[in-house]
């Protein structure tokens, strides 16, 4: 399925802001004072490791915020996997904005990207079941759509955006509601018609009982292996299954290989190391003065 890009309207208010908090009530002093208003520059965006990219969009809007004139041209877009050398996107226009938007572009340019990359790691790991792998709500405050975007990116999908798009039943409410049927009963009769309702359980024996009331879904949390392929044969396609709790790229396979529809992981988001993208000036085109 193709990516689809993130509206402009929902990245800039996040790009703004970071690029606010970078330029404080001074500007950038060293830029400023070092670099002839009318020079320009043309630079390279390149991979330093192996990885996938993301949030390509989000970078140029960097850029083009400090100065519109900037053109930030792609050779390789999000979701296109990159070796170490790699020209990602070539940035031309007024020095000073390249500079001065640069740590900001990267910062979000690496995060999104160090996402995608574990995300298809992942991906790649369970290729051959038919697990998609999912993430979290798990994401840093503020920056839950771009993350989640840069999931999809590397090849994984989303579970729910927010609190208000599905309904998930975990343990606290089950223990609230006094038990699984009055918390799914409860849930039903809140719930509008578009809304699922998903149980998290962790013996097989509340499985067996959720499915007795009626469930859309279940996560199955920390279940081995073995009990997966059990819970999988109890459900018997009557739910969407889902498995989350300490998965791993080593363990990943044997989860998908019990039948599983989804792999539920929350260190996609909030745990991806950055991928390394570099900057690299490489020519200077001073503007000469008009006749």
């Amino acid at each position: 399925m193709p990516l689809s890009k993130l509206p402009a309207v929902m990245i800039e208010p996040i790009v703004r802001a970071a690029l606010l908090e970078d330029l404080g009530r001074a500007g950038d002093l060293t830029t400023d004072a070092i670099v002839p208003a009318d020079h320009r520059s043309q630079a390279r965006l390149a991979a330093r490791q192996v990885g996938v990219v993301a949030g390509l969009d989000v970078a140029a809007m960097a850029f083009r915020l400090i100065d519109p004139e900037v053109v930030v041209e792609v050779a390789r877009p999000d979701g296109a996997r990159l070796a170490p050398g790699d020209v990602i996107a070539t940035v031309s226009g007024p020095t000073r904005a390249i500079l001065t938007a640069e740590r900001v572009a990267l910062n979000f340019l690496g995060h999104l990207s160090g996402i995608a990359s574990v995300t298809g790691s992942i991906v790649d790991a369970v290729r051959g079941y038919d697990a998609q792998i999912v993430c979290t709500r798990k994401t840093t405050p503020g920056l839950r759509a771009l993350e989640k975007y840069a999931v999809r990116a590397g090849g994984g999908g989303n579970h729910r955006f927010g609190l208000d798009d599905a309904i998930l039943i975990k343990d606290n409410h089950v223990a609230i509601a006094g038990g699984i049927r009055p918390a799914i009963e409860r849930a039903r009769a809140g719930a509008g018609h578009m809304v699922k309702i998903e149980l998290e359980v962790d013996t097989l024996a509340q499985l067996e009982e959720a499915l007795g009331i009626g469930i859309d879904a279940v996560l199955l949390d920390n279940m081995t292996t073995d009990q997966l392929r059990d819970a999988v044969a109890m459900v018997a396609g009557r739910a969407l299954t889902e498995a989350s709790g300490r998965i791993t790229p080593q363990t990943a396979p044997a989860i998908a290989a019990s039948g599983i529809d989804l792999i539920s992981i929350g260190w996609l988001t909030h745990s991806a190391p950055v991928l390394d993208i570099g900057l690299d000036h490489v020519g200077s085109a001073p503007v000469m003065p008009r006749d």
